[in-house]
């Protein structure tokens, strides 16, 4: 089935599952930091903590990664209307260029407030997960690159 879906039901596709995953990882992450860290042995106190931890790290990834995905998804729908590849050497021209630039300067774009290394940082490692998914799906029988619609995979 060919990939019918619009600039904007990606966007928003992509922050969701985006905010529902980063809030579950955190909330394992907060379980397991706060079953580690709990001060007492007593029930309600070990219950407390797991709740305060879960609630705490699992709102803060889901609303980073939410929207990583929202600016990451904006901008590669913005680079696709204005066919940006096209401006791009035959040899660079790949399945991987826009969803490369839009994980560059998304990732730029969301930590530019900490400064010009740490955004050069933050889209250097977007930068190089777009590049492992696309070496995997080369590498994978079967697998196509940005086969899923939610964001590079």
């Amino acid at each position: 089935t060919p990939n019918t879906r619009g600039m904007w039901e990606k966007t928003v596709a992509s922050a969701g599952w985006g905010y529902l995953g980063g809030t579950v990882t955190g909330a394992l992450y907060g379980l397991r930091t706060g079953a580690a860290s709990t001060p007492n042995t007593r029930f309600k106190v070990r219950m407390n903590s797991l709740l305060n931890h879960t609630g705490r790290y699992g709102s803060r990834f889901g609303n980073a990664v939410g929207c990583v995905a929202l600016v990451y998804s904006l901008i590669e729908g913005s680079l696709d209307k204005a066919d940006a590849d096209t401006y791009f050497p035959e040899a660079l021209q790949t399945p991987a260029l826009n969803p490369a630039l839009a994980a560059l300067l998304g990732g730029s774009l969301y930590k530019s407030s900490a400064g010009p290394r740490v955004a050069a940082l933050a889209g250097t490692i977007g930068l190089g997960a777009v590049g492992v998914t696309y070496a995997a799906s080369n590498v994978v029988p079967g697998a196509k690159f940005g086969s899923t619609s939610f964001m590079f995979f």
